[in-house]
């Protein structure tokens, strides 16, 4: 069996010939193209067609070829008897990957397949390195996704999946201009990252000679345009934390944010609900999903529970009983829940820990938990009726959370004093924390009015839609090492 090194020479010895014959192998554009998927249905009519070759059958006199472009796959007929003279011996210095275009009667075979009956053909680009003989010759994951441009030629399953990630892009867009929100767009570079608890990248501006983070969140950008007199903003783009990878996080993800000024997280979660019930159905047809062998139902309304609630149901501890980090460590310790990470620090952290490690893998969802204590939302609104709580809620599904809401603190000492002790608790030893960002709290000193807001994870998203059990599944090209 010839090496790829020799298969490689023998595709730019046959490119060499066809542009000695007069055939350049990297051609110009097509005139009057049409989309396989609309030449399929002119039977008797000549279209012309462009695309990929992903089969070659036949010899001699009449060659078959399969034609795949974005649209769709049709049969192409080379017949001697058809093809000028001069034109039918390049049909064979042709290669399983390059790119024609023919143009040619649309007709069916004897066997009843529809085809193109080609009068003409011009190569446009070669292929030189060859496609993998089949799916089974590309099964490595990591090759997958290290070479997307591969895995999209061979794996249709692969291209359905980015196809449903464009149409949730396209209708989450949609939904928010048609209630009015403008989409607006904030700093990537920041000189203070902030809007979450993670870790940033940093990067260092030569001209400024100053260091600049790349955002995790767009929120606290978004907030200031609420103080500038904005009422409804949204932003769709990148985030960036770096922080450790796996089958749900990539260091590079994309996320919607959105701040409704004048509304509270109750209001938040009837439009989030009545926004996912339409886009799963508009989507996808249905608002019965399975997901890794599981149903979900999305037919509104969705269970609400109180994050209090679930550690009473799951743990049996009363956090208006246990409320600071000591007696909660000893609740958990009598429960036999021992969280390791030394880097946990604080009330607010523990109590995270322990309910991602003894209550979230046993949630299902859609639910939405509610009224989670201060500590863990620190850009958080307290309660009107319990100022220990934050008027907030997350989205949960499938054990993982998908959105983070909450009523904005507007009131800036308030945020000052949470600032500060994130920063008390950075001085223990806390990895994750947010730092105090002072022009934030200048611009609410400005004042703020009531405003709601939440970030969505579209990776997240599409993975639950799709069916995927890893985020690399749906970004198009995932972070990897790089190869050696």
């Amino acid at each position: 069996m010839p090496s790829l090194t020799e298969l490689i020479a023998d595709r730019k010895k046959k490119r060499d010939e066809l542009a000695a014959a007069g055939m350049p192998a990297y051609g110009s554009h097509v005139v009057d193209k049409q989309p396989i998927i609309e030449a399929r249905n002119l039977t008797g009519k000549t279209v012309t067609v462009a695309g990929r070759i992903m089969g070659m059958r036949g010899h001699g006199k009449m060659v078959f070829v399969d034609l795949k472009d974005e649209s769709g796959k049709i049969q192409m007929v080379f017949q001697a008897d058809v093809l000028p003279e001069s034109l039918f011996p390049s049909v064979s210095k042709l290669h399983i990957g390059d790119i024609i275009s023919s143009s040619g009667e649309v007709f069916k075979t004897v066997r009843g397949e529809l085809s193109v009956r080609a009068h003409t053909f011009s190569l446009l680009t070669k292929s030189v390195r060859p496609l993998p003989d089949s799916w089974y010759g590309f099964k490595d994951i990591e090759e997958r996704y290290r070479q997307r441009y591969v895995d999209l030629l061979l794996n249709e399953e692969a291209r359905k999946v980015f196809d449903v990630r464009t149409n949730v892009i396209r209708f989450m867009r949609s939904y928010f201009d048609s209630h009015g929100f403008k989409e607006v767009e904030t700093p990537i570079l920041q000189s203070l990252y902030g809007g979450a608890t993670a870790k940033p990248f940093m990067t260092h501006h030569n001209a400024l000679n100053t260091d600049f983070y790349l955002r995790i969140s767009d929120e606290l950008y978004l907030k200031r345009l609420i103080v500038g007199g904005y009422e409804k903003v949204y932003e769709m783009g990148k985030d960036f934390r770096n922080e450790g990878m796996d089958r749900a996080h990539n260091p590079e993800f994309t996320q919607l944010e959105f701040y409704w000024a004048y509304v509270d997280y109750e209001t938040l979660m009837d439009f989030t609900e009545r926004m996912l019930e339409t886009l799963v159905k508009e989507v996808l047809g249905t608002t019965d999903i399975t997901y890794q062998g599981k149903n979900y139902s999305f037919k509104t309304p969705w269970e609400r529970k109180t994050y209090r609630q679930l550690f009473q149901e799951y743990l049996e501890i009363d956090i208006n009983d246990v409320h600071d980090e000591p007696s909660l460590r000893t609740a958990l310790k009598k429960k036999k829940i021992v969280i390791e990470d030394k880097t946990v620090l604080g009330y607010g952290a523990l109590l995270d820990a322990a309910y991602k490690k003894a209550i979230r893998p046993h949630l299902v969802g859609p639910l939405f938990i509610t009224d989670h204590p201060v500590e863990l939302k620190p850009l958080a609104k307290r309660s009107q009726t319990d100022p220990t709580k934050a008027a907030s809620f997350q989205l949960l599904i499938a054990g993982e959370e998908f959105i983070n809401a909450y009523n904005e603190l507007n009131d800036p000492e308030d945020q000052r004093a949470r600032w500060e002790e994130e920063t008390r608790l950075a001085a223990r030893g806390l990895e994750e924390f947010q730092m105090l960002d002072e022009d934030y709290i200048r611009a609410l000193e400005y004042g703020m009015p009531p405003t709601a807001g939440w970030g969505i994870g579209i990776d997240r998203l599409t993975m639950f839609l799709t069916n995927q059990p890893n985020i690399k599944e749906v970004i198009m090209f995932p972070a990897l090492r790089p190869e050696s």
